[in-house]
């Protein structure tokens, strides 16, 4: 048995659903929902609430994603009866020379538990960073499925740029948490740092607040000139300048070339229900696997041998990812957010930086943090997803969309690095395959696994449950505390015969559903 890292926390949290018929935007951060929700109330669709959304949690999460990351969304448009993705995941620049990534001692013990490498300049600095994709897939779903203008989508992240960055617990949690780094680069400190040290929220009064001038600047220019301006116009110049000046291996062309696409989802069934997952070299095809297992045998009722299925399920899907899935084969900070407008389109959408404030750079011109997207790479040569240059490396992002026949009902996905995958096929087996309402799945226990032959799982799970999962596979029991998290933080939404209905992470703090 595995000593409990936090044996004092026994908390018992609960979020309630939310319903509405005008729609819900379901999001990591409470401000950044109440933006899109005032989108729906103005007559816009799904997409438009979503792309306002994904813009404002940019600025009040900016340590999980923005506009210097990128992602992947999934669109269900009723009227046309149609369900796509857009793809707009980070590419690796042309200049990315793997020879400039020599190998080190020792092994990460974050996210992927790749080799180390000297300097860790996979993980952090100007080295670390790709192409990102987000405004241009903003872009691509606003033309192909928003009704609303351009600029109107960025008002909500402009506002809540000029306010500053609230200096809250959780502000500084995470800042702390990466301060260490900040310092290092003069930009990043000055946004983020207060006298080199992490802000502190104060104990009476006004929040205090983190000046975003830089960032509101950049905004109000990307809403008044357009996306491509960010990719080709005075906006793509200041990057590329500043870029090149901290010796990233991303130049003005890398972004001039930059463009989303829209692709066919990856389709699978489960349990009568059609699938939706996003393809590619994403998260999707590793989901696809999952449910499929879960298929292939009787389906058990909740408890200790539903978890254990599920656990084997992932552990299976995840050694065949790791050693066939990457650029060369087949086809975590993150955030994640779901919208469901009164005509039911539904969005899913997850955008990430990857690591918690990315690659720690923000660009001093444009006040943009950018990601740390050469980490999805893994540093060792002659494996499906090692460094390479003008490439997508293998991500861990997971949307997914369901329904029966030809209407979709449910759009789920997470934020959480390779907790992601586990966490979205679990909440969706409970709704499909067992039959829950969405507030008893989320609120279910849930197993994670991270890597290896390792399943984590909540210490709070009855004692004959763990017994059954004990005999069937290696657990670590985790604390669900706010910091370091153990599991992903999921948000869901779902159309019922009663209305619309939403549901967000309940271990965590900011995540929550607002009604339009």
């Amino acid at each position: 048995m595995t000593l409990l890292p936090y044996p004092g926390d026994q908390w018992q949290i609960r979020k309630p659903a939310v319903t509405g018929g005008g729609g819900l935007v379901a999001a990591q951060h409470r401000s950044a929902a109440e933006v899109g929700a005032e989108i729906l109330r103005r007559g816009g669709n799904a997409i438009d609430a979503a792309i306002a959304t994904a813009f404002a949690v940019g600025v009040v999460e900016p340590w999980m994603s923005g506009i210097g990351g990128g992602g992947i969304l999934l669109v269900s448009d009723p009227a046309s009866g149609t369900t796509k993705a857009i793809d707009y995941t980070m590419t690796s620049g042309r200049g990315l020379n793997p020879a400039d990534y020599p190998l080190a001692p020792g092994h990460d013990v974050g996210l992927f538990g790749w080799p180390l490498v000297e300097g860790d300049r996979n993980q952090s600095g100007y080295t670390s960073i790709c192409v990102p994709g987000a405004v241009a897939g903003f872009a691509l779903a606003r033309e192909r499925f928003g009704t609303r203008p351009w600029a109107e989508l960025l008002e909500g992240a402009i506002a809540l740029a000029e306010a500053g960055l609230t200096v809250d617990w959780p502000t500084t949690l995470s800042i702390a948490a990466s301060a260490s780094d900040l310092r290092r680069f003069p930009a990043s400190a000055a946004t983020y740092l207060t006298d080199g040290l992490p802000p502190v929220p104060p104990s009476f009064g006004p929040p205090a607040r983190l000046s975003l001038a830089a960032l509101t600047v950049t905004l109000r220019r990307l809403a008044e000139a357009g996306p491509r301006d960010f990719y080709e116009g005075q906006l793509a110049r200041m990057l590329a300048a500043d870029l090149a000046a901290g010796g990233a291996p991303v130049d003005a062309d890398d972004l001039a070339r930059y463009q989303a696409l829209e692709v066919e989802p990856l389709w699978t069934s489960h349990a009568g229900w059609r699938v939706a997952l996003t393809p590619g070299l994403t998260g999707g095809p590793t989901a696809a696997r999952i449910l499929a297992r879960l298929a292939a045998e009787p389906t058990p009722p909740p408890g200790g041998a539903a978890l254990a299925a599920a656990a084997e399920a992932s552990l299976a899907a995840w050694e065949e990812r790791l050693a066939t899935m990457g650029h060369a084969g087949p086809g975590t900070c993150t955030t994640h957010l779901c919208v469901v407008d009164r005509n039911g389109m539904l969005v899913t959408l997850t955008n990430t930086l990857l690591s918690r404030f990315g690659s720690k750079v923000v660009l001093p011109e444009t006040g943009v943090l950018m990601n740390n997207g050469v980490f999805w790479f893994d540093p060792v040569a002659g494996r499906p997803n090692s460094l390479q240059s003008s490439v997508k490396p293998l991500n861990n992002m997971g949307p997914l969309i369901a329904g029966q026949g030809d209407r979709m009902t449910l759009a789920i996905g997470a934020s959480g690095g390779r907790s992601i995958v586990p966490a979205v096929v679990q909440i969706a087996h409970h709704v499909i395959a067992h039959g829950r309402d969405l507030e008893t799945a989320f609120h279910s226990p849930r197993i994670d696994l991270v890597r290896g032959t390792t399943i984590t799982v909540d210490q709070g799970l009855p004692p004959e449950d763990l017994a059954i999962l004990q005999s069937r596979v290696t657990v670590e029991e985790r604390a669900p505390v706010v910091h370091p998290t153990a599991y992903a933080v999921p948000t869901a939404v779902m159309l019922t015969a009663d209305g619309a209905v939403g549901c967000a992470d309940h271990r965590t703090p900011w995540p929550a559903v607002v009604a339009a």
